[in-house]
């Protein structure tokens, strides 16, 4: 029996399973459309993807939450395969990578480190984050966020970094003096980047108090 039938022969798969699958679709004689998919190809689906299981762990859905990550793990194959056909890295280096990762930036686990909160841990996973990757500077740190995030997730990031050093938060009185300063488009991204700083000021979510306040508005329509 070949490999097709065998893996169409199973009742329960596993993640060597799953890289046989995209390895079978992506070769001579497999799925076409998947033979000429890129990473440029897929980025959409990708984001598409990590939107929906955000979907599926807000409704508490396990079924939801099941498939949903499933397509996300999908897409982190998928680029794998891609990257591997071209010879370029694969899945092991990416597990390599990932697993490098938390061993170092885990050092009250892996290490000799002593932590007493969650606060530690989370100061220390930023200064090895920021000594791994030879950022020295508040510029440095956050020339790090990706540009690809929403924007008020990289504006809740931006202000959170820069508070690291010192350089304080937004308060209510700056949101007052910017709201009444609006003429154009860079006031207006002022104001939102403010009131993103304070909302972080206040440990409240503004993509979340975003994301409820359409709802609401949705629902009184």
């Amino acid at each position: 029996m070949d490999k097709k039938a065998l893996l169409k022969a199973k009742e329960n798969y596993t993640f060597d399973d799953l890289l046989d699958i995209l390895k079978i679709l992506r070769a001579p004689g497999g799925c076409p459309w998947d033979a000429e998919q890129t990473h440029q190809s897929i980025r959409a689906d990708f984001i598409e993807e990590v939107y929906e299981a955000i979907e599926g762990i807000d409704a508490n859905d396990d079924e939801m939450m099941k498939e949903e990550l499933g397509d996300v793990l999908l897409q982190v194959v998928f680029h794998a395969r891609i990257a591997d056909d071209d010879n370029r890295f694969d899945i092991t280096d990416i597990l390599n990578g990932i697993c490098r990762k938390l061993i170092v930036r885990h050092p009250h686990v892996f290490g000799d480190v002593s932590v007493s909160s969650t606060e530690e841990v989370l100061d220390n996973w930023n200064t090895i984050k920021m000594q791994t990757k030879g950022q020295k500077s508040a510029k440095e740190s956050v020339q790090s966020i990706s540009k690809s995030l929403p924007s008020l997730m990289r504006a809740e990031k931006t202000a959170s970094k820069l508070h690291k050093y010192d350089i304080p938060y937004a308060t209510v009185e700056d949101i007052v003096k910017l709201s009444q300063q609006l003429d154009g488009e860079e006031s207006i991204g002022k104001l939102l980047y403010a009131v993103t700083s304070y909302a972080k000021s206040v440990n409240a979510d503004a993509e979340k108090c975003l994301y409820d306040q359409c709802d609401k508005v949705i629902e009184n329509v």
